[in-house]
């Protein structure tokens, strides 16, 4: 996951496909409303991890005109945890 695809505060892109790799490989199917959860891991050259966190839903990608993604994950009200090792 990619959090530079924010295309809104509570929206990222998710998935050009209708299946997705979960974070332990395993396949999964998206559909409208599937609950998903996200995350993005960095590593800097000065040691430092990031660990990007957020849990949503799936939905469409309805709001571009030429979308690059066919599915969204609108992120709950939560928001993006952001956690520094």
């Amino acid at each position: 996951m990619d959090f530079n695809s924010l295309i809104d505060k509570d929206l990222v892109l998710l998935s050009k496909d209708d299946e997705i790799e979960d974070s332990s490989g395993q396949k999964i199917m998206l559909w409208v409303g599937r609950p998903v959860a996200i995350y993005e891991y960095n590593h800097y050259e000065n040691g430092e991890k990031e660990y990007l966190l957020a849990e949503g839903f799936a939905v469409l990608n309805e709001f571009q005109k030429d979308p690059i993604s066919k599915w969204c994950c609108r992120i709950n009200l939560n928001g993006i945890d952001v956690l520094i090792t």
